[in-house]
Formats: structure tokens, C-alpha cells, sequence
């Protein structure tokens, strides 16, 4: 009967909407909304984000969340440049050809990361399928950097595919020993040809996986949104996929659309919804799960990656008991 009321319970606050023909609507739910960036603080983050000629994903993705973080001084710095060579249905990113690799761009994230005394700093970049390698040796460059200037600062990456290039790039990041790896799958398999139709979803599996055989000591990280029409049997399969891939911590959040010519938002999943699903990703066995409407990749990364450190001490502290 327990289970029996859970799934009813699920059912009704995760069910998708048969399409109506109508319009979706613009306006957001109250839970979604959040306070327009300000301050003092904020000021000062961008400005030093400017002077280091540094890109942000909090601005180029247009994240909810860039008045929180950027008031804290956290951000998320992206390399390579601010132009991706793919174009995915949800992303808000430039696409065309990019520009060449900034050689001073390591040394630049290091400086910026010291002056705003980071304790954890999250590197991402855009698609770099121009580029031999994709670009993974300008993300060993800025974490041997970032060692150099900044010793103390935990450092997180969240890398694209590597398309055709995936296991010669893995390695040689595996080999620069950053503290966490994220790769988001972004969706369910069914939704990869219209919402990220230059990726597989398979191998951004078998990256995740390749990361935890050749340094099983890297924390793996990925992530999925929520609102794009997936069923909730999908989202449990994705996490199921993730667990068999031994992947240490889950993110779900909103998919919200940046512009409207990107894809429709198809529902504003509720915040019980998130919850419950949190549950099950709990349940299958994650380190950590962060599930929330407004949960982004790097959305207070520093603090969950000190969680995820003590939980799998006490994993460890159990199974030695």
C-alpha cells in the first residue's frame, strides 16, 4: 500500500500534459523566480572577471542563479572562448567558429581565483570540435595553473563530450588530478536527437565511466534538467545509468528557455516532484544528490563538494567497521 500511494503521489506531481496546441506559457511559477542581480559584491566579482579577460558560464548560460553566486564572489569560470561549435536546442551559448585558444587564459583563471580567495572554483568551456584534442589541454593547463598560484583551491571541471577525441582527453585530465569531474547527460535518451543532437548519450556515459577506472579517487558529477517532456520511468533509468557508471552525485534542476527560439519549456516541474526524485537518487545509492528547481551544475558547488568528501568518508568508515 506504501508503494502503492507513492506512485500515485508520483504520478500526479510529475505527469506531463498532453499538448494542448496553446501557447506555452511565459510567465514563471513563484518558485522559480529570483531576485535580479546587485551589489556591491556582484560589481566587484564582474569587474574582476573583466580585467582577467575571463568568459562565465553564470553569464553566457544566463543562470538564475548569477545574483546569488557572483554576491558571494563565486563563479563559474568557462574557457576556450565564449563560441561553441555545436548548437543544442537549450543552451544559450554563441554558436560559430571560434577563436583561437588564449594562451594566457590558465594563468588568468589562476590570478582570478587567488584574488577572490576561492576554496573550490568550478572550469568549464564551450564545445571546441575545431580543436585536435577538443580543447583538454587547455582544461590540464588551467588546473596545473590554478595548483601553482592557488594550492589550497579545490578544483572542480565540467567538460563537454570530446567528440571522437573522448578517450585520449579523459586521460590526460585524469592525469592532471582535479578534485571533481562533471559531465552532464542534460536528458533522457529519447530527447538527445532534438534537444542535444551533437552528443550520444552512451558515451557521455563511457566518459564518466573511464574517469572512475583510470582514478577511482576523482568524484564524478553529472547532471540532468527537468521540464523538457521526459517521463518519470526515463528519469529513473538516467539514474540507474549514472549509478551503473558508478557516478558519485546527481544534480536535477529546471530546464528553463533562454530565449524563444530556443525549445519550449513543456512543464515547471513542482518542488515536491524534485524532492521525491531526490529520494529515489538517494536510495539507488549516490553520494549526493542536489534536486531542486533552481539546482544548477555549479550552483553552491564549494559546499557540496564538502559534503560529498565527508559522505564518502563515512562510506568508507562504515564498510571498515
Amino acid at each position: 500500500m506504501v508503494f502503492l500511494s507513492y506512485l500515485i503521489e508520483m504520478n500526479e506531481i510529475t505527469k506531463i500534459s498532453p499538448p494542448s496546441g496553446k501557447p506555452v506559457r511565459e510567465r514563471k511559477p513563484d518558485w522559480i523566480r529570483v531576485k535580479a542581480p546587485m551589489g556591491k559584491a556582484f560589481e566587484e566579482t564582474r569587474k574582476l572577471m573583466r580585467e582577467h579577460k575571463l568568459n562565465t558560464v553564470c553569464e553566457e548560460a544566463a543562470c538564475p542563479n548569477i545574483g546569488e553566486c557572483w554576491t558571494k564572489k563565486h563563479a563559474t569560470v568557462m574557457i576556450l572562448g565564449d563560441v561553441c561549435t555545436r548548437a543544442c536546442a537549450f543552451c544559450n551559448v554563441k554558436t560559430g567558429m571560434p577563436m583561437p585558444v588564449d594562451a594566457l587564459e590558465p594563468q588568468h583563471t589562476a590570478d582570478a581565483a587567488a584574488k577572490l580567495g576561492l576554496e573550490h572554483i568550478v572550469i568549464t568551456s564551450v564545445d571546441r570540435d575545431d580543436l585536435p584534442d577538443g580543447g583538454a589541454s587547455q582544461f590540464v593547463k588551467v588546473i596545473e595553473a590554478l595548483r601553482r598560484t592557488t594550492p589550497d583551491t579545490t578544483i572542480e571541471i565540467l567538460t563537454p563530450d570530446f567528440r571522437n577525441k573522448a578517450d585520449a582527453a579523459v586521460e590526460a585530465i585524469v592525469a592532471a588530478r582535479p578534485d571533481v569531474y562533471n559531465h552532464n547527460l542534460e536528458t533522457v535518451p529519447r530527447l538527445y536527437p532534438n534537444i542535444r543532437p551533437g552528443a550520444r548519450y552512451y558515451a557521455s556515459l563511457r566518459l564518466l565511466e573511464q574517469v572512475k577506472r583510470l582514478d577511482p579517487s576523482i568524484f564524478t558529477k553529472s547532471g540532468i534538467m527537468l521540464g523538457l517532456s521526459e517521463q518519470r520511468l526515463e528519469v529513473h533509468q538516467v539514474m540507474d545509468d549514472m549509478r551503473s557508471a558508478d557516478i558519485d552525485f546527481l544534480t536535477m534542476g529546471q530546464y528553463l528557455q533562454p530565449t524563444p527560439k530556443h525549445v519550449k519549456v513543456d512543464e515547471f516541474i513542482k518542488p515536491q516532484a524534485f524532492d521525491a526524485y531526490a529520494s529515489i537518487a538517494r536510495a539507488k545509492g549516490f553520494l549526493l544528490v542536489a534536486s531542486s528547481p533552481l539546482t544548477r551544475s555549479s550552483y553552491h558547488a564549494g559546499d557540496d563538494f564538502a559534503k560529498m568528501r565527508q559522505a564518502r568518508e563515512e562510506k568508507l568508515a562504515r564498510a571498515g567497521a
